[in-house]
């Protein structure tokens, strides 16, 4: 069953607030990047467990990959993790912890971290746009699913 893609935005939140708080070179989590890591992370459930990780619609935007729901609830934010702030809000850290008790779910946003967290917005807007199903997609059309599905199991599982 698919998640609502706000709790995986809050998983990368939190996840990216405890890197910042044990090293001083990681910067904080932006709207672009965390659009990215959404894409990766769809492409990878797709490929490996057969079912989407969230229901929302991906588009190719100019920047690469992006979820219209996502950008409407940061717009006009550039970072979406404020690393002076007293913490996170106990909504994120519950939908962190929810999330990561599922266990497919688990696997694939860690691995998505894993792979991708250390890499800059810009460097996975670059990544994307040299990726097929971005590429064959109409700017602000919807990223097919099986453009999405068939192309991580090409090209990402297969590494």
């Amino acid at each position: 069953m698919a998640v609502d893609v706000n709790k995986v935005v809050n998983w990368f939140r939190v996840h990216n607030y405890g890197d910042m708080r044990h090293d001083d070179n990681v910067e904080a989590l932006t709207q672009m990047k965390v659009m990215k890591l959404l894409y990766y992370a769809q492409g990878i459930m797709l490929a490996a467990f057969d079912r989407k990780l969230f229901d929302n619609d991906i588009l190719a935007w100019k920047y690469g990959p992006a979820v219209s729901e996502v950008h409407n609830k940061y717009i006009g934010k550039r970072e979406i993790v404020d690393f002076n702030a007293d913490g996170m809000e106990s909504k994120a850290i519950e939908d962190f912890t929810e999330l990561q008790s599922k266990d497919e779910v688990s696997v694939v946003l860690n691995t998505v971290q894993e792979a991708y967290g250390d890499k800059s917005a810009i460097q996975l807007m670059k990544m994307t746009h040299n990726e097929a199903p971005w590429q064959n997609t109409e700017q602000s059309e919807v990223i097919s699913t099986d453009a999405i599905k068939a192309y991580f199991k090409a090209e990402v599982l297969a590494e």
